[in-house]
């Protein structure tokens, strides 16, 4: 039995807190087939691999593009903790997931992150990145019943 949108993203936001733990900010991704099983699971990367690139989403991403043929990964779902970013959006455009689904908008992340230079959020809606592209990308999110519980892993950690 294939489980829920919300039990996807609890297991997004456990791997943000391993991201958190291992010194890195705290982001996670997880990658699902269409029988709903996790292919990958990803945390941030970018302070302990010293890569600006290091999004979890991205370096999911790059590892399945690795994995998987095109024509598979659009039949997956991305799941993050939040709204992927725009270099996040065009690594899942360009390695060709049909499907994203994330908790917290980049409106909510904004907020927590405030002005830390080491988050400087785009006001870019993933879907709007999407839009400009060839593909329909379905987009599911934000889940208002996760926004809180997503966030709860980033207190204390922003210089707000």
């Amino acid at each position: 039995m294939q489980k829920s949108h919300e039990e996807y993203l609890r297991r997004c936001i456990e791997v943000s807190r391993l991201s958190r733990e291992h010194g890195n900010t705290p982001f996670g991704c997880i990658l699902v087939d269409s029988d709903g099983n996790i292919l990958m699971e990803q945390e941030n990367v970018e302070i302990t691999e010293g890569k600006c690139t290091g999004h979890a989403e991205t370096t999911l991403m790059e590892k399945a593009s690795q994995t998987y043929s095109k024509d598979y990964l659009w039949s997956c779902t991305l799941y993050s903790t939040a709204e992927p970013c725009a270099m996040c959006s065009g690594a899942m455009y360009w390695g060709n997931v049909g499907c994203v689904v994330y908790a917290m908008s980049e409106k909510a992340l904004l907020r927590l992150t405030g002005s830390d230079g080491q988050n400087p959020t785009f006001n870019l809606p993933c879907r709007e990145v999407f839009a400009r592209g060839q593909k329909e990308i379905k987009v599911l999110g934000p889940y208002p019943a996760l926004e809180e519980e997503a966030a709860e892993v980033h207190k204390n950690f922003w210089n707000t």
